[in-house]
């Protein structure tokens, strides 16, 4: 039972000195990738950068213990950022200590979901959402974070909205409000680390981290910041301290409804990497037990003010690159983090927000998944209408929106299947 809910107990014992060999250097490598990126996604969700950080420490340290996939890198990610900001908006203002309290509050809420799920055995519901109907989702909604990061890539006034129309019109109005300065640093950053994304090398470039470096170099050099651009400024030099979320019944009533939503898409968004992954390297996992590791992780990471995590794409992506042989390369990566919290953040103050903001698009770009809606139309037409209507209404209508009408036509799809 306790090796069931620890799935550590069951490997840690043949843990191999090869094993050590592969995983510090894979969970390095994602700890470096972590720091630029933890900053960004946490300007995504309208906190503060230092909780970015916090959120890539002790949800990592827990998955350790609890996840039963061997390369998933959990952490904040770019798509759960954006529908904490989508939905905490409307009910607390940005910035202020009501949003953040209430952000920590959803990712232990979120934790509990899942959790439940997990206990109730609710793995099979990765079968309700087809593939069409997700990259139809994650497809918009990667237009969406990026369209949002424009205002910090350009210096633009655009309010965060997840209606791509409105931030379009919003855009054009405001063209005009552009900082030179501003834009010339998102776009330099954009191209560099195309670039470097480019450069083939045994171990995968840090191409954020050279970015940050580079930025941070120009703004204090040329003192930017005087012109207008903004820069991160003050991180605090410490690691997240231990506090009960702040609970209301006020507050868990108006986030039950974005707390669901995360649960479904957090789990969706871990599982369908892990298990490429598992079935890449010939092992399995368990949906299950991925739903319990999932929510303990946020669970416990909210008492240390993290906000909603989940397995990200591309950072589980590069931790199987650098080699990483067991879970224990997340402690590794967790340790790389808390390091640069205690010593380092004084380095960050002259990061501008443009970096972070390139960084973001470069991202989540890359889960624009344009091949598939081509091949869907010449082959498989009833999923290739799934694929659009799922991504029409998540840019248009809003991400809460869209992964609803998703459901339901995944659910209305599978009785019209076993009818036949």
């Amino acid at each position: 039972m306790l090796k069931k809910l620890l799935p550590i107990l069951q490997w840690l014992p043949n843990y191999s000195a090869q094993n050590l060999r592969a995983d510090i250097p894979a969970g390095l490598t994602v700890g470096v990738m972590l720091i630029p990126q933890g900053m960004a996604y946490a300007m995504i969700a309208g906190l503060p950068v230092e909780y970015g950080l916090y959120a890539a420490i002790v949800p990592q340290i827990i998955y350790t213990l609890t996840g039963t996939s061997r390369q998933l890198a959990v952490g904040p990610v770019a798509m759960d950022s954006l529908l904490v900001a989508a939905g905490l908006s409307a009910i607390a203002e940005i910035g202020t200590e009501s949003y953040i309290s209430m952000a920590i509050l959803l990712a232990f809420m979120m934790g509990c979901i899942l959790l439940i799920m997990g206990i109730l055995r609710a793995g099979f519901l990765v079968n309700v959402l087809t593939k069409p109907i997700i990259s139809g989702f994650t497809s918009a909604a990667a237009l969406i974070i990026a369209a949002n990061q424009i205002s910090n890539l350009s210096g633009i006034p655009i309010e965060r909205n997840t209606q791509i129309q409105y931030i379009a019109k919003q855009g054009i109005e405001s063209f005009s409000k552009f900082n030179s300065s501003t834009l010339t640093i998102g776009l330099v950053t954009i191209i560099v680390i195309i670039l470097l994304s480019r450069i083939k090398t045994k171990v995968k470039l840090p191409s954020a981290l050279i970015t940050v470096v580079l930025g941070i170099i120009c703004v204090k050099l040329f003192g930017l910041n005087s012109e207008g651009v903004k820069i991160v400024e003050t991180i605090p030099s410490e690691l997240p301290s231990f506090i009960s979320p702040e609970f209301s019944s006020k507050n868990a009533i108006q986030l039950i409804p974005i707390a669901f939503t995360l649960a479904l898409v957090s789990f969706m968004e871990s599982y369908s990497v892990s298990k490429a992954l598992a079935e890449k390297h010939d092992y399995e996992i368990d949906p299950n037990q991925e739903l319990k590791a999932i929510g303990i992780s946020n669970i416990i990471g909210s008492f240390f003010q993290s906000y909603p995590t989940t397995g990200g794409f591309s950072r589980t992506t590069v931790n199987d690159q650098a080699g990483a042989s067991t879970p224990l390369s997340s402690l590794f990566a967790a340790s790389l983090i808390a390091l640069t919290l205690l010593f380092f953040t004084p380095l960050f103050y002259h990061l501008p927000h443009a970096v972070l903001a390139a960084i973001i698009i470069t991202a989540v770009l890359s889960l624009f998944d344009f091949k598939l809606a081509i091949k869907l139309w010449k082959t498989k037409k009833l999923d290739a209408l799934f694929l659009t209507t799922t991504f029409c209404t998540t840019l248009f209508a809003g991400m809460v929106e869209g992964i609803a009408l998703g459901i339901v036509l995944s659910l209305a799809h599978i009785i019209y299947k076993r009818k036949r």
